[in-house]
């Protein structure tokens, strides 16, 4: 399992850059998840950047929090161009070593309601559990950059206390795969999670928070959705897109494979400066999560941690923008803006539509 500990940042022998964009084609999703963009010299390659062109030292940021972004999510990229949106994403920028007042390693407080090993408890009535601790894509705003992986890494007797937890409070009807990314882990594991989960009566809805059908699309296969769809449980796939251009037709064939299964698919945005803080680039992803059998479901105020400030937008800013998107879409697909608050009984509406 590839995790926040591995080398960074190291210098690697270049590679084609035509050959190495071709290469997810003819990949697993397992090898895709090998062979993600480990260096900015390589990431400057495949885009036909000039590293001198960036006044900015970002190594220090890479070392704390190594960069790694899949082939397929570099193809999406706009070549040449240092302000694409998905580029931005997952840039190392030295801002990112800056400490400030507010910004926080843990600013959800999750290590407060972490019970045991992979389990963290929130909020009444469900539970995120820690399936993997790794992730296809190191977003530089993730608000779990500072989490600690090392122990929330439950082997399988760890497991069994875990599902013990569940099994003993009536109070859970909902199972959160979360991570990392949950779906950077086996279908093996997951499906006997699953399993185990569905032989506790009162959980009646088992969610899946991943990336990976975004950045990896190859990741949705009919194994994948076999144990998505093979208990009683309600399948629900909250996926994570930040802007129209990270869903190309590879993305949206994947991501109409699951709503074609029955499974219940919903999206999150984070709201992101120099990303998609403006009116027509959320009304475009909404539009196009819609024609890919997704709805809009939250639209996030950055988390406040430590190393991501440079992507905060204003709540006046926030406001103006849904209230923009109120007046140019159907309600249906206009998400809900919220912040989460540590301690809060649930995620905080930022403003009520």
């Amino acid at each position: 399992m590839i995790t926040r500990t591995e080398p960074a940042c190291q210098a690697k022998p270049s590679s084609n850059s035509t050959d190495s964009l071709k290469l997810q084609h003819a990949q697993s999703w397992q090898q895709a998840l090998a062979s993600v963009v480990r260096t900015p010299q390589q990431l400057f390659e495949l885009l036909k950047l000039n590293p001198e062109q960036l006044p900015e030292s970002m190594a220090a940021a890479c070392e704390q929090f190594v960069l790694r972004v899949p082939h397929s999510f570099v193809q999406r990229m706009k070549q040449g161009d240092w302000h694409d949106p998905l580029l931005r994403q997952v840039l190392p920028r030295a801002q990112e070593l800056d400490i400030l007042p507010g910004y926080s390693l843990d600013p959800l407080h999750e290590t407060q309601s972490n019970p045991c090993p992979g389990l963290i408890h929130k909020y009444r009535g469900r539970v995120l559990l820690i399936v993997s601790r790794g992730c296809a894509i190191h977003c530089r705003y993730c608000f779990r950059r500072h989490f600690p992986y090392q122990a929330n890494n439950p082997s399988r007797q760890q497991w069994q206390q875990a599902l013990r937890y569940i099994r003993n409070d009536s109070t859970i009807k909902e199972v959160i795969f979360s991570g990392g990314d949950p779906l950077a882990a086996d279908d093996t594991l997951l499906s006997a999670l699953s399993e185990a989960i569905a032989d506790i009566p009162h959980v009646t809805t088992l969610r899946v928070h991943s990336r990976l059908p975004v950045v990896i699309p190859e990741r949705i296969t009919e194994q994948c959705i076999d144990w998505l769809t093979g208990t009683r449980l309600r399948p629900v796939m909250v996926i994570h897109s930040n802007h129209a251009n990270e869903l190309d037709i590879t993305v949206s064939s994947s991501l109409q494979k699951l709503k074609s299964a029955g499974i219940t698919v919903l999206n999150q945005t984070v709201l992101l400066a120099g990303v998609n803080d403006k009116p027509e680039a959320l009304i475009e992803l909404s539009e196009r999560l819609f024609d890919s059998g997704v709805l809009p479901y939250y639209l996030h105020m950055l988390d406040k941690v430590q190393g991501a400030a440079h992507f905060q937008v204003t709540t006046q800013r926030a406001k103006e923008l849904v209230n923009n998107m109120l007046a140019n879409l159907p309600g249906y697909l206009v998400p809900k803006l919220v912040e989460e608050q540590p301690g809060a009984a649930s995620k905080t509406p930022v403003f009520r539509n």
